[in-house]
């Protein structure tokens, strides 16, 4: 059905391609073109912008498409602009996430049951290919979806059919498949976790996620967006803002957590300082106490701010490297611990898609220490939804 909401998604999808080739057979995404393209992605990096242009270029196709990049660097985001970008954006986006759901109910959730299949089945349920027909089906974290599992996905996309569980009528899979993972799926293969031939059926069209470490540039903008929004959202008196040595600290950091550590970290110093400026004694100590970075002047709001340097081979650590030397002045080593302690959680939380039974074992902690430390100390990202297994 040729719908006029249908058109215009396909209209969309040609205007991306126009845009990505025209004019004196010069390809190439300019700085106009990436902010019409992608208005939601903030950053304007040589990295990035190679990854969106890779992103417009394959939006129209009906391929399977793999995303790769480390935990909380934007996949779903991505995912989402591919599916804006295509023929089928008139359809529904569905995103699942195959780490977040027990093994024994991925399969209902992606395909459905009929009443009866199992224990608990009283009614009929229709799953997410059919909720995603026509459109766009998000596969968030494919790296962690059991063998078995694999397996059936495997016909389904090569088939473009299923059945639901506990069902004999066989359904249509009408849907661009888009996975996603924060694995290397090729190693992966190799250590016998993840079968080859669903690999190949995914990995069509590959699009790879920088790290934020790769994209330094565009942390001083990103500081500015999430600080804006979070001012927004809690509306005190006094905007918060950050003092330039704390800008200087935040853009040094490493970041393992990459955008989405970076968002709860804004969000997290705008609550507790409550408005006003956010000086460098207001952040955890793993910034106030980090190496000094090189730093060079960049333009972001028509105002230089400080930009950290960080060579390519640097290590990827959150403990500082001056880690275990006491500074000149002294500090306060009860505060200091305690907020490394719980810069580490907060990472693992962020890793672990806030599972804190995985958090855990990142840790080396019995999963109640870590549930009684999280609540003793506030540590629960804001608004962020718990996910256990």
């Amino acid at each position: 059905m040729n719908t006029p909401e249908i058109r215009r998604s396909e209209e969309d999808s040609s205007r991306a391609q126009s845009m990505l080739f025209r004019g004196k057979g010069r390809s190439g995404l300019q700085y106009g073109d990436w902010q019409q393209l992608f208005p939601e992605i903030i950053g304007r990096s040589t990295t990035m912008l190679k990854s969106l242009e890779t992103v417009a270029k394959i939006a129209h196709s009906e391929s399977a498409v793999l995303i790769s990049g480390e935990s909380g660097t934007g996949k779903e985001l991505i995912a989402s602009a591919i599916h804006r970008l295509s023929s089928r954006s008139a359809r529904p986006f569905v995103a699942i996430n195959c780490s977040a759901i027990p093994e024994n109910l991925l399969e209902s959730e992606l395909f459905g049951h009929e009443k009866g299949a199992f224990t608990g089945a009283d009614r009929r349920r229709m799953g997410r290919f059919d909720a995603a027909s026509g459109g766009t089906l998000f596969l968030d974290e494919i790296g962690d979806m059991p063998l078995a599992l694999q397996a059936k996905l495997l016909r389904v996309l090569q088939e473009k059919k299923f059945t639901p569980l506990g069902g004999n009528e066989t359904r249509d899979a009408d849907v661009r498949i888009v996975a996603a993972t924060n694995l290397d799926l090729e190693r992966a293969v190799k250590g016998g976790t993840f079968r080859l031939d669903l690999f190949y059926r995914l990995n069509v069209l590959p699009v790879i996620l920088p790290s934020l470490r790769e994209r330094a540039e565009d942390i001083p903008e990103l500081l500015e967006h999430f600080l804006d929004l979070a001012n927004r959202m809690h509306g005190y008196d006094a905007p918060s803002t950050l003092g330039p040595e704390s800008m200087h600290a935040l853009c040094s950091f490493g970041w393992p957590g990459n955008v989405r550590q970076l968002q709860n970290m804004i969000e997290r110093l705008v609550v507790l300082k409550g408005g006003g400026e956010i000086t460098r004694e207001d952040l955890p100590a793993e910034f106030t106490h980090a190496a000094p970075a090189c730093v060079i002047p960049t333009v972001v709001a028509n105002a230089a701010v400080p930009l950290a340097v960080r060579p390519a081979e640097a290590p990827k650590t959150v403990i500082p490297s001056n880690f275990g030397e006491l500074p000149r002045e002294g500090l306060d080593m009860l505060r200091y611990i305690e907020d490394l302690e719980n810069s580490l959680i907060l990472q693992a939380l962020e890793r672990t898609g806030q599972n804190k039974n995985q958090a855990a074992k990142l840790l080396g902690l019995n999963r109640t220490t870590l549930v009684e430390r999280i609540k003793k100390r506030g540590l629960a990202p804001l608004n962020e939804p718990a996910r256990e297994l």
